[in-house]
C-alpha cells in the first residue's frame, strides 16, 4: 500500500472517531455543570425561607419558680400629711431609704415575696425621724423585649421613731419600676414607691397620714 493510500485511511479513521466521540466528550463536559447546577438549586432551596409553627409560640421570659431579689437605694421625699382637719405641710426634709425584696414567681407575670427596708429624714429642728419597713410584697410584671415593668404592693408594718417617741403601725406601699435586662443574671432600673404610713389615736385631730415618694435605683439577681 502506497503512502498516498496510508494517509488517506488514517485521516478517514480520525475524522470517523472524531464524529462518534464529540458528542460524548460534550456530554462528559455538560456533567459537572449539571451537577453544578443541581447543587445550586439544592442550595438556592436549602437557603429559602422556612415557615415553622415554632416562630408563632411566645416564650415567656418567666415561668413558675422563677425568683428575683432586689436591693434598692435612693432619696425619700416627704409630700404631705393630712388628717380630719385637712392637709398640713411636713417638717421633714428629703432624706434616704433603702430595701432588699424577694419574689417568687407563680406565673410569668405574677409574683408574691417580702420586702424590708429602711429611712431616714432630717427634720426642721434638727433632730432625725426613722422609719423601718417590712410586709408582704404582691407584685405583677409586664415584659417587653428586654424591658421589664414591675407594679407591686407592700402590705405590712412599719416602726417610727422621732427623738423619745415612738410609734409601730400599718404601711402600704404601692410601686412601679421599670427594669432593663442586662443579661439572664442581672437588670437594672429605676423605681417609684409612694408610702403612705397612718398614726391612728383616740382623738381624730391626733391621727396622722403621712405620705412620702421613694424614687430609688435598683438591681436585680435573677435565679
Amino acid at each position: 500500500m502506497s503512502i498516498r493510500s496510508r494517509l488517506l485511511k488514517l485521516t478517514a479513521l480520525c475524522l470517523i472517531g472524531v464524529y462518534f466521540g464529540f458528542p460524548g466528550l460534550l456530554f462528559a463536559q455538560e456533567s459537572p455543570n449539571a451537577n453544578n447546577n443541581g447543587d445550586n438549586q439544592n442550595q438556592e432551596a436549602s437557603s429559602l425561607p422556612i415557615s415553622s409553627d415554632w416562630s408563632k409560640v411566645k416564650i415567656a421570659t418567666y415561668s413558675k419558680g422563677d425568683q428575683t431579689f432586689v436591693i434598692a437605694m435612693g432619696p425619700l421625699v416627704p409630700l404631705f400629711y393630712y388628717n380630719s382637719e385637712g392637709i398640713h405641710e411636713t417638717n421633714v426634709k428629703t432624706g434616704g431609704t433603702g430595701y432588699l425584696n424577694y419574689n417568687y414567681f407563680f406565673t410569668s407575670h405574677f409574683s408574691v415575696g417580702g420586702e424590708v427596708g429602711g429611712s431616714f429624714s432630717g427634720t426642721i429642728g434638727a433632730n432625725m425621724l426613722y422609719i423601718v419597713p417590712f410586709g408582704l410584697r404582691l407584685g405583677y410584671q409586664f415584659i417587653y423585649n428586654r424591658f421589664e415593668f414591675p407594679l407591686a404592693l407592700t402590705i405590712g408594718a412599719a416602726n417610727q421613731g422621732y427623738l423619745d417617741k415612738g410609734y409601730f403601725g400599718l404601711i402600704l406601699k404601692p410601686s412601679v419600676a421599670a427594669y432593663w435586662r442586662f443579661n439572664p443574671d442581672w437588670s437594672f432600673g429605676l423605681n417609684a414607691d409612694w408610702w403612705w404610713l397612718p398614726q391612728w389615736f383616740s382623738d381624730p385631730k391626733e391621727t396622722m397620714y403621712g405620705n412620702f415618694l421613694g424614687i430609688t435605683i435598683g438591681a436585680r439577681y435573677h435565679f
